[in-house]
């Protein structure tokens, strides 16, 4: 996963008509969330981010050929959508995709989403990474978005991942996540990232910039023509 190329191989190629159709997919949603949520048109010719980590949030497969890094604001409303999106592909090919969950909070847009990551990577540290998708999922299933969860009910999806309570209010009160949450963001803001989902898609050796939530339709035929290349 060394080698980083731009929009002019053919596997980008296919990418980025999925990016395109995503964007006029958005034309017609809310234009207010449109900073932290439109795709954008051109992706940086470097995307320097690491390959998968012992310690990240991935579902499906982690030797799969197909890797979909997925830098994510849990108050953005696009993420949510995307959210189960994701979900609902990794139900359908399994171990031919492996999913990477990465934190980019907003914070001039959300000030909670930055409390909500470190709280899903809470989770994540003590029940591990099963434990913290299902953190993230029910997170992701109760907010409203745009900074509209209520902090006091993150000790109570505590609860429902099966978290130690305790435990996870020690990890929270110590702070001891705060630093694996800005790696993630700095990642994603040296790899051009603007807004929110920003996903980064490696293929073999390749990796290419997927910006905004595309919906589930656009992101399947991406993967059927990209899986196809990859056999």
């Amino acid at each position: 996963m060394s080698k980083e190329r731009d929009f002019t191989t053919p596997i980008a190629i296919v990418v980025a008509g999925a990016v395109i159709a995503g964007a006029v997919y958005f034309a017609g949603q809310n234009k207010a969330q449109a900073p932290s949520g439109s795709p954008e048109a051109q992706a940086p010719k470097e995307v320097n981010i690491r390959g998968i980590q012992k310690d990240d949030l991935v579902k499906g497969n982690r030797d799969a050929k197909i890797v979909i890094v997925e830098y994510s604001d849990t108050e953005c409303p696009f993420c949510k959508q995307f959210h189960s999106t994701m979900n609902k592909i990794m139900e359908e090919y399994g171990d031919k995709v492996a999913w990477v969950y990465r934190f980019f909070p907003l914070d001039q847009l959300h000030p909670k989403a930055r409390e909500e990551a470190r709280a899903v990577a809470c989770a994540a540290k003590i029940g591990g990474t099963d434990t913290g998708f299902k953190y993230l999922d029910r997170m992701m299933e109760i907010t409203p978005s745009n900074n509209g969860l209520d902090l006091k009910l993150l000790p109570e999806i505590a609860d429902y991942a099966g978290v130690d309570r305790a435990a996870f209010q020690k990890c929270m009160d110590s702070n001891e996540t705060a630093e694996r949450v800005n790696r993630d963001y700095d990642e994603a803001v040296k790899s051009g990232a603007r807004g929110t989902p920003h996903n980064v898609i490696f293929v073999g050796e390749e990796k290419v910039v997927v910006p905004g939530g595309l919906p589930y339709e656009r992101v399947k035929s991406m993967l059927d023509e990209l899986l196809k290349k990859v056999k």
